[in-house]
């Protein structure tokens, strides 16, 4: 097991807002609730890339020792067909770097999506119970290389 364990904590835009946001269906029929703000800044010479993964299930404690980012573009992910899944995140250091230290676990219900803002350190894709997929919106394109993995000191996710 490793040195630092994070709960889980419940979806919270409050606590989320420093790495992106929360998406959840309007309250009322016949309201919309938008999040086009979020795709507003966009890397030069990219085009909009929509597609839908299948993602197989893990369990619970999870350990993490890799994240991911895309320095230059957000990424949506709007659950399709999911039970539960984790959500990790944390900040870029000024070198760009993760910084662990500040990390944040989510235990996300399958009817919100996420938005990660561009240089946001992610646990890619990880569904809980059993198969799942989800629709994933961001830029691609361009110049400039938008996917980094990093590895990190183990983290382990529990409820």
């Amino acid at each position: 097991m490793s040195d630092t364990v994070l709960r889980l904590r419940p979806p919270d835009s409050t606590d989320f807002a420093p790495f992106g946001r929360l998406v959840k269906p309007p309250e009322m029929a016949g309201e919309r609730a938008f999040y086009s703000d979020c795709l507003r800044e966009r890397p030069q010479g990219t085009a909009p890339v929509l597609h839908v993964n299948k993602v197989e299930p893990s369990a619970l404690p999870l350990q993490v020792s890799e994240v991911e980012r895309h320095p230059f573009a957000a990424q949506c992910f709007f659950p399709l067909d999911v039970a539960a899944y984790v959500t990790l995140v944390m900040p870029s250091a000024a070198d760009g770097s993760p910084v662990p230290e500040e990390a944040r676990a989510f235990l996300m219900p399958g009817t919100r999506g996420v938005i990660y803002n561009a240089g946001i350190w992610h646990l890619g894709a990880t569904v809980l119970e059993r198969p799942g997929n989800f629709v994933v919106l961001m830029w691609r394109g361009g110049p400039q290389q938008d996917d980094a993995v990093q590895a990190i000191p183990t983290l382990t996710l529990v409820p």
